[in-house]
């Protein structure tokens, strides 16, 4: 194997006295505060809170505000059970969260992510309506829990599908 022929070889290129060396390594693009991966968990972060605060604003109408005793069954031998303020926070942060984390997985996994969170999160959202309509005790009760369901819903879908991968 033969050597390179030293007339054919270009001499590096000698950074002016008191200038840094020539990096081979193009600078990174300038990137916005806000944008890429941290954005999108600050907006999904904040889809979960809205939700949650949304579902808070139903019951703060429907159960101080109204006086409707929101009281569901908890079991067929259960005294009934009254939705209190944390019961309505800790729900709907965890249903967020549950939201969050089934979008992230159809990220990965779903060919449209967008699409496929939508169609199953508005399935979820009709499914848990059952819930209301079925272990409510007196109608206005059933109708506020529903309300409840359908704030959050109503903030969790279009928010986290506005963040979603298409």
């Amino acid at each position: 194997m033969s050597a390179a022929h030293p007339s054919r070889l270009q001499p590096a290129a000698r950074p002016a006295t008191g200038d840094a060396p020539a990096s081979p390594v193009p600078p990174a693009p300038a990137t916005r505060p806000g944008t890429g991966r941290a954005r999108i968990r600050t907006r999904r972060l904040a889809a979960v809170v809205t939700a949650a605060a949304a579902a808070v604003a139903v019951w703060a109408v429907a159960g101080p505000l109204a006086g409707i005793q929101l009281q569901i069954h908890a079991g067929a031998h259960a005294p009934a059970r009254q939705i209190d303020l944390a019961s309505v926070i800790t729900v709907s942060l965890l249903a967020g969260l549950a939201g969050w984390a089934l979008l992230a997985v159809l990220e990965h996994r779903a060919r449209h992510p967008r699409r496929a969170w939508t169609i199953t999160a508005a399935s979820v959202l009709a499914v848990s309506l059952a819930g209301p309509l079925t272990a409510g005790l007196g109608a206005a009760a059933i109708a506020a829990l529903a309300c409840m369901h359908l704030a959050t819903g109503g903030v969790l879908i279009p928010a986290l599908r506005r963040t979603a991968r298409r």
